[in-house]
């Protein structure tokens, strides 16, 4: 498989073949700790979450990742949560393959997540591109920023 440079900082990846006979490739995750399968899908995700921890200061015991959501009685499941350190969601981030442009029904899936979750901010990425929004419940209104705030900015500007 040919792994896409991507728009984050280049973080050295433990990867691993697999043992079974197909030997596909895995990928460490540092909040499952533990070898995943290595799918374009993942490969954004484990670049997000290095971001995330490394560069922009969120505390990995407060990453949780593939998290079960009930939404219209439909088991879904989120890529990327972050939560306050009373446990409160304040962030939900969707990952898409590099192949997967960022169209408006990626932006409705993570808005209808938000539903449930009700964050101050989400996140769409496909490691090309992504958006950030902080999100004003009481206006029912969200903002773009340009980048992705720290968790030290995002504690303080959650609504």
């Amino acid at each position: 498989m040919q792994l896409p440079r991507l728009n984050f900082p280049d973080y050295e990846f433990k990867l691993q073949r697999s043992s079974d006979e197909r030997q596909s490739l895995k990928i460490f995750d540092i909040i499952r700790k533990k070898y995943v399968s290595l799918t374009p899908e993942e490969w954004v995700r484990q670049h997000l979450l290095h971001f995330l921890v490394n560069e922009r200061k969120f505390p990995q015991s407060l990453v949780s990742v593939e998290k079960k959501l009930l939404i219209n009685n439909l088991e879904k499941r989120t890529d990327v949560v972050i939560y306050s350190s009373s446990l409160k969601p304040i962030l939900l981030a969707e990952c898409k393959s590099p192949k997967v442009p960022l169209t408006q029904a990626v932006f409705d899936q993570v808005a209808r997540y938000n539903m449930t979750l009700n964050v101050g901010y989400f996140l769409i990425t496909n490691g090309l591109e992504s958006f950030i929004c902080r999100i004003d419940h009481q206006s029912q209104s969200y903002a773009f920023l340009k980048e992705i705030p720290t968790y030290e900015e995002m504690k303080v500007n959650t609504f």
